[in-house]
């Protein structure tokens, strides 16, 4: 089913690319703007399982999206000047925001010096456990365990099941069975139980894949010095917001903040919802987001920045560089917001 999805998204580009639809398009859904949305950045690899490698983009493929927006008189700008833009109704030039989620070290490495390169400005969302070190990248540990095992154990729904991991191919409808398993369970408490339960059972190592992908505070501290880089909030230990409390929810989106300002002594004004899709993030987080102070916030409901986005600015959506499709032909289908007009039923704004 996934692979199938992934032919019929990466077939509608191409039509949207080959026919020209974009072109027509892009006057009534390229908006005033879009906020890209990115996680990794490092060379490719050359593993046949690489179940999570839509979170991840080259850093040529990064350099062509920017080569890109600059031959299209797309400038590049901070979240502040897009808020101040949106706010004062200052649509003269179009925009483009990039936005990178969790903090992972190879922000540092190998996505600045091609930001650099262009001088623009991007936002990092921290996840505060991640930098401390203590947090839990499920999803990473979940391919690390597939990797290494040919069978799976696991009690699914009462089921006790035996998944077969003997080959990349099975790995790969291993690994999303379990992940969809996982991200149905009611709290992130149960994810943490079963993970751990696997981890303990196949001899992965799940505390130590945080540090080893994510930058500590010494280093975020060092990093923020940087003239390019704003530091983002992305909760403390990203969680669904959706599946807690609103005291707990409320919690992980305030103390996120004070956390990172007390780490690296700088404003927090900007967050970003961990997984932030609907089933993570809608009105109750919107307002709460709004009311912790931040002045935008992000989901990862696709879609362009209008005009009429300044009235929900703590449900702004955004456009995924997907690793899955890093082809430049998709740049112009990107920019222009046919895409994400199709994915959305053409509306223009997705905030309810």
């Amino acid at each position: 089913m996934r692979r199938f999805r992934k032919t019929f998204i990466r077939a509608g580009l191409e039509a949207l690319y080959l026919s020209g639809a974009h072109v027509w398009l892009r006057p009534i859904f390229s908006g005033v703007g879009a906020i890209y949305t990115l996680h990794h950045v490092r060379p490719r690899s050359s593993a046949e399982f690489q179940p999570n490698c839509h979170l991840e983009v080259t850093p040529e493929f990064l350099r062509e999206m920017l080569s890109h927006l600059r031959d299209h008189d797309i400038e590049i700008v901070t979240l502040d000047e897009m808020h101040r833009r949106l706010v004062a109704r200052d649509f003269s030039r179009r925009f483009a925001c990039f936005t990178f989620d969790d903090g992972y070290r190879n922000n540092r490495d190998f996505a600045l010096p091609v930001m650099r390169e262009f001088d623009a400005p991007f936002t990092i969302y921290v996840t505060s456990d991640f930098a401390a070190g203590q947090g839990r990248l499920w999803w990473v540990t979940l391919e690390r365990v597939v990797a290494k095992a040919d069978i799976i154990e696991v009690a699914i729904g009462g089921l006790a099941l035996r998944l077969d991991a003997s080959t990349p191919t099975a790995k790969c409808v291993a690994f999303q069975r379990l992940h969809d398993w996982l991200r149905s369970l009611p709290g992130e408490h149960d994810i943490r139980r079963e993970i751990t339960a696997l981890c303990t059972r196949h001899g992965v190592d799940e505390e130590a894949i945080c540090r080893e992908l994510c930058m500590s505070w010494d280093e975020l501290r060092a990093l923020s010095a940087e003239p390019l880089i704003t530091i983002g909030a992305h909760s403390i230990s990203h969680c669904n917001l959706a599946k807690q409390t609103e005291e707990t929810a409320r919690v992980e989106i305030t103390e996120s903040r004070t956390r990172i300002e007390t780490e690296l002594q700088r404003p927090v004004l900007h967050m970003a919802y961990p997984y932030g899709d609907r089933a993570a993030a809608s009105q109750r987080e919107f307002v709460l987001a709004a009311a912790s102070g931040y002045k935008t916030a992000v989901t990862t409901r696709p879609g362009m920045v209008f005009a009429e986005s300044a009235d929900h600015l703590t449900a702004l959506s955004r456009v995924s560089l997907n690793g899955h499709y890093q082809d430049a032909r998709v740049l112009p289908v990107l920019t222009s917001g046919a895409a994400t007009a199709m994915w959305n039923g053409f509306r223009r704004i997705d905030a309810a």
